[in-house]
């Protein structure tokens, strides 16, 4: 998958991830009620996304490649590989330098990592 998607990529994708899978006609519909698109323009966006390898259009059934939430995922471990070097610790650092965390997120920092070392996973 390439970079991120620019803004009326993203919104887009959003339209179909919320619908998928859809037929294509539909989707037409939808972004001319939503964008206010022809269908000429919808067509090209979905190619662009399909190229990009998020959607597939097979047979006018637009259906997810990858999920809304694996998209995010990818785009996370690029920033944190980017701007981190892949470390997550210089991240929190980073991030909390500016925005404290309240005890709620502490918690749930705390759990999920209580959770990654019963599973194994982590070091203990």
């Amino acid at each position: 998958m390439n970079d991120a998607l620019g803004e009326m990529e993203y919104r887009f994708a959003e339209l179909i991830w919320s619908n998928a899978p859809v037929k294509s006609g539909q989707l037409v519909k939808m972004a001319q009620d939503a964008f206010g698109w022809k269908k000429s323009t919808t067509y090209t966006m979905l190619k662009r996304l399909c190229t990009r390898g998020l959607f597939e259009n097979e047979g006018g059934l637009v259906k997810a490649v990858l999920q809304r939430e694996d998209y995010h995922l990818k785009q996370g471990e690029k920033v944190l590989a980017e701007g981190f070097g892949g470390s997550l610790p210089s991240f929190l650092a980073a991030f909390t330098r500016k925005k404290r965390l309240s005890g709620e997120e502490i918690r749930e920092l705390r759990n999920l990592i209580e959770k990654y070392e019963e599973e194994g996973d982590g070091v203990k």
